[in-house]
């Protein structure tokens, strides 16, 4: 029965993710592929909080809707969330954004074709590797990097313990709506530097469908090897958001008591 519910717990966030991930890679394929005539950075900003909004809807009911590990391991580490669980979750989450992106490309394989001539490029004026996966831009160094992506996932764990703290706000089912307009706010004020990944399984499990699908090892290369900075960024900035959150807020309401 104990592995039923956990092999439930997988499947839900594997498809919580997957959607997100559908979205999200989805709207800047159509944006690059496109020429930014279907799409602009502002769509790509709601696109994506939407895209969280409905991966959360879909799995929110039997986990909760982690869909990053980064969320998952600062539940673990600030809300008695089982350790157990945490490396399950985090590939259960992992595969679901492979096989998002791999789904993707299938629906736009004729417009990437049309776009680079079946020739695949990570970088440079015909690259896409981007639409998948986060690289840096030409002036951040991999200290900036690391600092843009605690300093991001930190902001988003702070606020999502904020938004789940029923003590503090009962948000029901606007909870959903509420995270995915709190990502739609971190990318329009920390897209810049690398593109907000804030989560590694939003961001590996797109780079290894990459490596398989065409672009090669230069995914893990580029950006003086900037693949490990959207994974371990996110997974300093998860708990320390969650800790913040608990040292300012959660930790100081009073203790109620029944009579």
């Amino acid at each position: 029965m104990q592995r039923n519910t956990l092999l439930r717990e997988l499947f839900a966030e594997f498809l919580g993710t997957f959607i997100l991930i559908a979205f999200g890679a989805g709207v800047v394929a159509q944006v690059v592929l496109s020429g930014e005539k279907n799409g602009s950075y502002l769509s790509i900003n709601l696109a994506w909080g939407l895209g969280v909004t409905m991966g959360i809807y879909v799995a929110g009911g039997v986990t909760g809707a982690h869909l990053n590990p980064a969320v998952t391991l600062a539940l673990a580490v600030r809300r008695g969330f089982a350790w157990a669980k945490v490396v399950p979750y985090a590939l259960a989450q992992t595969a679901g954004a492979f096989t998002a992106s791999a789904t993707v490309w299938f629906v736009y394989r004729e417009a990437f074709n049309a776009f680079d001539n079946g020739t695949r490029m990570v970088l440079g004026e015909k690259g896409t590797a981007g639409i998948f996966s986060t690289y840096p831009q030409s002036y951040l160094s991999t200290f900036g990097g690391l600092v843009d992506q605690i300093v991001g996932t930190a902001i988003l764990m702070l606020v999502i313990s904020a938004i789940a703290d029923a003590r503090n706000n009962s948000t029901g089912n606007v909870g959903p709506v509420a995270v995915g307009f709190l990502v739609m706010a971190l990318g329009m004020s920390f897209g810049f530097n690398a593109g907000y990944a804030i989560n590694p399984a939003r961001d590996l499990g797109p780079r290894l469908f990459t490596f398989i699908g065409g672009w090669g090892s230069e995914v893990f290369t580029a950006g003086n090897f900037w693949f490990w900075v959207p994974i371990a960024g996110p997974l300093i900035g998860g708990p320390l958001g969650a800790w913040i959150y608990d040292l300012f807020v959660g930790n100081h309401f009073p203790e109620t008591t029944e009579n």
